[in-house]
Order: structure tokens, then sequence, then C-alpha cells
């Protein structure tokens, strides 16, 4: 990484952590949102300025790339969040190698990934991906299906709910976006009442990341808007 391309991330991670503040503060917000850098498609060397910026926490959604980057940073004190579609014959390796999981959207995944977490680590921190609207390439799990994932995880001791994430169908309509976000915020609610513990819900992302700050969220996932377009 050159110094010019050091501070053009700075510059970009300052604007990113400026909009989520001020975003917080119109809307009267006591905590302000944690952000997920997504990193996928971003090089290692890249992930390291950053974090040498103070960023912590990097979300990644493919396994096989993600793995490769965190043995390249493991001298790094850094959170791994995996936030990509879920395969059978993946979970393993994001059992052993991430700290969170925000996009659990099945049963069979959830069991899997509580039986293949090593007894050295402590229990995987999982969000359940909650489905927002019809869009029909979009994964994530129905209200019935997350109710009957928070019941199994009762009798699981290697995996941790921390609480909901969504991916809703793209809009450019601010008041769309807020009833997509209202609708989960809705649920999480209702499901923090009986689950004190549940304290994270993840949504918002660059395009829509302040109607996500007005409806509550507590953590947004940004990736262009602070790494610059894809290699």
């Amino acid at each position: 990484m050159t110094q010019q391309n050091t501070e053009i991330l700075s510059v970009k991670l300052a604007e990113v952590k400026h909009r989520i503040e001020q975003t917080s503060r119109l809307y009267h917000h006591l905590i302000v949102p944690k952000l997920l850098a997504v990193s996928k498609k971003h090089p290692a060397e890249k992930i390291e300025a950053i974090y040498k910026l103070g960023q912590k926490e990097f979300g990644e959604n493919y396994v096989q790339e993600a793995l490769e980057k965190i043995q390249q940073l493991n001298h790094l004190d850094i959170i791994w969040h995996f936030i990509g579609p879920i395969q059978s014959n993946k979970t393993r390796a994001i059992a052993e190698n991430f700290d969170w999981v925000q996009s659990v959207d099945r049963m069979k995944i959830l069991t899997r990934l509580n039986n293949q977490r090593p007894e050295s680590l402590s229990p995987l921190n999982v969000l359940l991906q909650y489905k927002v609207g019809d869009e029909n390439s979009k994964s994530g799990a129905c209200q019935s299906e997350i109710l009957d994932m928070l019941d199994a995880a009762n009798n699981m001791i290697h995996v941790n709910i921390r609480g909901l994430m969504c991916i809703p169908p793209p809009s450019n309509n601010r008041q769309v976006q807020c009833s997509y976000f209202s609708e989960i915020m809705t649920l999480f609610k209702q499901l923090k009442s009986k689950k004190p513990l549940m304290d994270t819900l993840s949504m918002g992302m660059s395009a829509d990341l302040e109607a996500a700050i007005e409806m509550g969220t507590t953590m947004v996932r940004v990736g262009t808007d602070i790494f610059g377009s894809r290699c």
C-alpha cells in the first residue's frame, strides 16, 4: 500500500463513520451503530491498512477467499464475520475460523455450526437471517423458522444467538426502505423481550444506511464506500 492509497482509505473510512454518527444524532439515538467493513474481493493489505486506522471488524462472503485472508492476517486481532450464503459443505470451515456468522437461515446450518465449533473456541456468535420482502433470490428465514431455530439453540452450547440480520430488496425509496427495516425491528423487539441477551440487529448498507439507522439498527455493513471498487 502506498502512502497515498492509505490516505484515501483513511478519508473514506472517516466519511462513513461521520455519516453514521451524524445520522444517529439526527434521530437522537444514544448508541451509535457498529460498523462492519465488508472486505470481500479486497486484498489483505487493504484490510490491514484499515485495521491500523482503528477498524477491527470485517465481513467476508466467500469461504475460500476469507480463509486465505484470515491466515495472512492472523497476527492481527481482527473480528471476522461471515455474511454470505452458507453451503452445508462449508460449515466446518466457518465454525473453525470465524467469530460471527450473520447469515444463518435454516436449522440444518445452525445445527452443523454448533456441532462443528471446536471446544477450544468460545461459542460462535450467530445472527439469524430474516427474509424481508418477497424477493425470491434472497436468502432468509420466515418468522416461524426463526422461532424454531431460537428454540433449538436453547440446547446448543457452541453457538450464541445474538440477534437478526436482513438484506431487503433494493429500493431507492426511503419510505420503502424504512418499511422493510420496521418489519424486522418489530420482530427483533418481540424476540428481545423474551431473550434479553439478544443485542444485535444487522441491517443497512451503503444505499440504505440512513433508513436503517432511523429504524434502530445496531450494526451496518459497508464495503465499497470504504474500500473503493472491488478487485
